[in-house]
């Protein structure tokens, strides 16, 4: 008789921001061992790190930064371990936030700008369909499936240029009165505009796929 194989470790980013109590439970669901902490050996000794964020682009920033979350972050992509940013947690990896007039340096993982989208309604509340890239890890599976989005601001553009060997990102778009980006698989690096852990079955699937990319 075999062993079971082991759940991936997944930590969730403990920095003041966001509901971490409901994506833990949706890692969970998602086949993942999770810890919520801000524990420094624990976060890159991870398989996986969940960076969540609501709220405003600046009070994210300086939140992560007041627990070295910035750090953190920059030094498991360094090393190939991969991350998962949801929301403003995916907002702030980008260079600049403009909430406002309000401007805010991001982590400047990605080149670019967040700014309010141009719509007749906001906030964006509610459920999009989203036009993922073909052999896109996160949405495999997934195609047709809406998610649930809630927020005013997301970038809209996208200008990293790669040459090879490195390959392409692969960049998801939704539109809500203009088009913006609803996710980004860059590498180590991955982050959804949406709230997977709120999106129903196939918020847990988008979940697993990241969870089993985890095993290889």
């Amino acid at each position: 008789m075999t062993d079971a194989p082991s759940r991936p470790t997944v930590v969730i980013l403990d920095y003041g921001s966001g509901n971490v109590h409901s994506a833990a439970k949706a890692l969970e669901a998602a086949g993942a061992a999770v810890t919520i902490t801000r524990d420094r050996q624990a976060v890159m000794d991870a398989d996986g790190l969940l960076v969540p964020g609501v709220g405003a682009f600046r009070a994210v920033v300086d939140q992560l930064k007041s627990v070295r979350g910035d750090e953190l972050i920059e030094r498991r992509l360094a090393g190939g371990r991969p991350v998962l940013g949801i929301c403003v947690g995916m907002q702030v990896m980008f260079e600049h936030g403009d909430e406002r007039g309000v401007e805010t340096d991001g982590l400047g993982e990605w080149p670019g700008d967040v700014t309010e989208l141009d719509a007749p309604v906001l906030p964006h509340i509610g459920w999009n369909e989203v036009e993922a890239p073909e052999g896109s890890v996160l949405f495999d599976g997934l195609e047709g499936e809406r998610f649930y989005f809630v927020h005013s601001y997301a970038a809209q553009d996208w200008r990293l240029e790669t040459q090879p060997p490195f390959p392409a990102p692969r960049v998801t778009w939704a539109e809500h009165g203009a088009r913006f980006i609803a996710a980004v698989e860059n590498g180590p690096l991955s982050a959804t505009q949406f709230h997977p852990e709120k999106s129903g079955q196939a918020g847990i699937r988008l979940l697993t796929n990241w969870v089993n990319s985890l095993r290889k």
